[in-house]
């Protein structure tokens, strides 16, 4: 077997390559433009590993080594960084250390969604950037209008809002503002309404999604977001594990004896999270146990941690639900269960 170790940049790699039948070490950089590494790949004989730090703009790297039915690794950035405790960083060490890694067992591989999941997560992220969008132009039209004194909420985007809206005598650069803000928010409204069917359908043809889907407050956006950004459950042996995944655990700095909390680490996909902040936000409402929690953390620590600590017992929720293979129903009848009571670590 050939082991790579595998610096890649956007416009080049360094790579350093271990025979290991005879031993031979080869070390060299490689440009990608003039396709000097993919002839240098593909003149490569025999099982071939290929191993890079996970970073974005590998989708062409990935799509050419599985053609050529080469086995590509991706391993831990933050662990691979702390494998190394020299100071001094070149591309040339940064691959050599990957090498060694390889080598030795010691590589900090990460789980890899398939392909299709990928295109998947492009319907997410391509819908979520468009929401962030149409917020950003809607707020600008709300400002214009209480500017002049309209109020109207959400009613402003309603055919008698719109027309109060338009209504309003505005100077002229105030007038050409509001006029292309509506031309570019009907574009978007259509675009959204085209992502959330396709949503729909993905998230209804999913069996996750559709186990998610019966927790109050749990709609097709988050719950197909979460089988696809979290991946099997499995993987965490313990619901804290995908706490800490997803960013919603608290920063420590404990020493001495002294116990030292600070915000959550925001450490996993911002995407996700803003999702089971809005979904805890709704599943509030809805479920008794969550409203009660709600009410009493708002209370002592105000609204915007009680949020955040409902997210956090949502998605421990729905981790249990995942694992154990139950719906909503089956899940609030576990936890009242003496006998079968689930631990929310």
């Amino acid at each position: 077997m050939k082991i790579v170790g595998c610096d890649l940049h956007t416009r080049y790699q360094q790579i350093a390559m271990l025979d290991d039948e005879t031993g031979e070490l080869t070390e060299r950089r490689l440009e990608h433009a003039s396709g000097e590494a993919k002839e240098f790949y593909t003149k490569l004989t025999g099982a071939v590993r290929v191993g890079i730090e996970a970073t974005g703009h590998t989708r062409w790297f990935e799509r050419m080594l599985a053609e050529l039915g080469q086995e590509l690794w991706v391993g831990d950035a933050a662990r691979i960084r702390a494998a190394e405790v020299r100071k001094q960083k070149t591309d040339a060490r940064d691959a050599a250390l990957l090498l060694e890694l390889l080598r030795n067992g010691r590589f900090p591989r990460l789980w890899r969604p398939t392909a299709a999941e990928r295109d998947l997560r492009h319907l997410l992220w391509h819908r979520q950037k468009l929401v962030w969008m149409r917020n950003a132009v809607g707020n600008q039209l709300h400002a214009l209008a209480m500017g002049e004194g309209l109020c109207r909420k959400k009613q402003l985007f309603t055919k008698k809002g719109r027309g109060e809206l338009q209504a309003l005598k505005l100077d002229r650069w105030a007038s050409r503002r509001r006029q292309e803000l509506l031309q570019m928010i009907d574009p978007i409204d259509a675009s959204l309404k085209q992502f959330d069917e396709a949503v729909n359908q993905q998230a209804a043809g999913t069996p996750e999604a559709v186990r998610l889907m019966t927790h109050p407050g749990v709609g097709p956006v988050t719950s197909l977001a979460f089988a696809l950004l979290v991946g099997p459950v499995s993987r965490f042996s313990r619901s804290k594990q995908l706490v800490s995944y997803l960013g919603l655990n608290p920063r420590e700095h404990s020493s001495g004896g002294r116990q030292r909390l600070g915000a959550i680490s925001k450490q996993g996909n911002p995407m996700l999270r803003g999702l089971l902040v809005e979904a805890g936000h709704t599943a509030a409402r809805l479920d008794p146990e969550l409203r009660q929690d709600y009410q009493r953390l708002r209370l002592r620590r105000g609204g915007s941690v009680a949020k955040v600590a409902i997210a956090r017992k949502l998605a421990v929720r729905m981790y249990w639900m995942l694992r154990r293979q139950v719906n909503y129903t089956q899940l609030v009848r576990m936890q009242g269960s003496s006998r079968a009571t689930l631990v929310q670590q």
